[in-house]
């Protein structure tokens, strides 16, 4: 059984279609709110609508929510590539490759940090939902390098925390298309989810406070290399930020990257590495700091980029 919601149609969304004012009050996607709508979920006046009527003010909305269905339980299995930069009681830090999530969710069948780790023996703090245990915060599953993982209760605490407070010093590296102007600048424009309902996020008025700093290494002829500095950890921040002015990730198809420029570079995936890591130890209070390496074809396609323009 789900959430019973009953509510009047506010007078704001007069004449909207049902689909697209479902998705406005409650904040799913216009896909969610059709699907609903299908399984008889939604009732307008007690009677079975269609997702393309439309509302008059003050009729009577009755919607049934239903659970969000669970994740499954992570793949345990040991993940190769997956590095080790650091490891002691109560924290773990990796280099994580592509095509690895942080946990699992639903839809996602792909291998997982926290399956990857439980799988090769390694003990992660059982904070958080069982399905995320451990996780502090998260690497998109394309974006690559330094991440932390909580083995002990106090040090998920604690570092949940230090991530909320942004007082973990996150540092990437993004291969854009085309010349930042300026070449170093701070984008601060919030970001919540793209109204398509495709799984996309975007730059929206009133979405969640986001802000990226970033500073050109060095502009090749079709791209840059920047250092990314970014104080919140919104959903794909970086890639929506950079793609909002026009220089998406290299390999970023999902937020408009030219495929015949990441198919000469040998990139399949956005070009972002999260390359150093720092925080203070959430037991010793010590600052640490990591850094992780270029994976293999971020490091090729680097020097072919290079190689083009010596």
């Amino acid at each position: 059984m789900g959430e019973q919601r009953s509510l009047p149609v506010p007078e704001g969304l007069e004449g909207e279609r049902l689909d697209a004012a479902l998705s406005r009050l409650f904040g799913f996607s216009r896909t969610r709110a059709a699907d609903l709508i299908a399984a008889g979920d939604v009732l307008v006046d007690g009677a079975v609508p269609s997702k393309s009527d439309r509302l008059r003010a003050g009729q009577w909305l009755d919607v049934t929510i239903p659970p969000p269905p669970a994740p499954p339980a992570p793949r345990l299995e040991p993940i190769p590539g997956m590095s080790i930069l650091y490891e002691d009681e109560d924290i773990i830090v990796i280099n994580k490759p592509a095509g690895v999530a942080a946990h699992p969710t639903v839809g996602w069948t792909g291998p997982t940090v926290l399956g990857g780790l439980l799988g090769a023996g390694h003990r992660v703090s059982t904070s958080g939902a069982a399905e995320r245990q451990g996780i502090v915060h998260r690497l998109d599953a394309n974006t690559t390098g330094a991440m932390v993982v909580a083995k002990s209760e106090l040090a998920y605490a604690r570092l949940k925390r230090a991530f909320k407070e942004r007082k973990v010093e996150k540092r990437y590296h993004a291969m854009v298309q085309g010349h930042m102007d300026p070449l170093r600048g701070t984008i601060d424009a919030p970001i919540d989810r793209h109204p398509s309902g495709d799984g996309r996020f975007a730059v929206v008025a009133g979405g969640k406070e986001a802000i990226t700093h970033y500073d050109t290494i060095e502009a090749f002829r079709a791209a840059s290399l920047l250092d990314v500095k970014i104080e919140t950890g919104r959903t794909h921040q970086i890639r929506v930020h950079l793609s909002a002015l026009g220089h998406p990730c290299v390999g970023d198809f999902m937020y408009g990257a030219d495929p015949t420029l990441a198919a000469k570079l040998g990139v399949n995936r956005q070009w972002l590495h999260a390359i150093t890591l720092a925080f203070e130890h959430p037991v010793t209070g010590e600052w640490m700091s990591f850094t992780a390496e270029y994976p293999d074809d971020l490091a090729r396609s680097l020097k072919i980029i290079s190689d083009e323009n010596a």
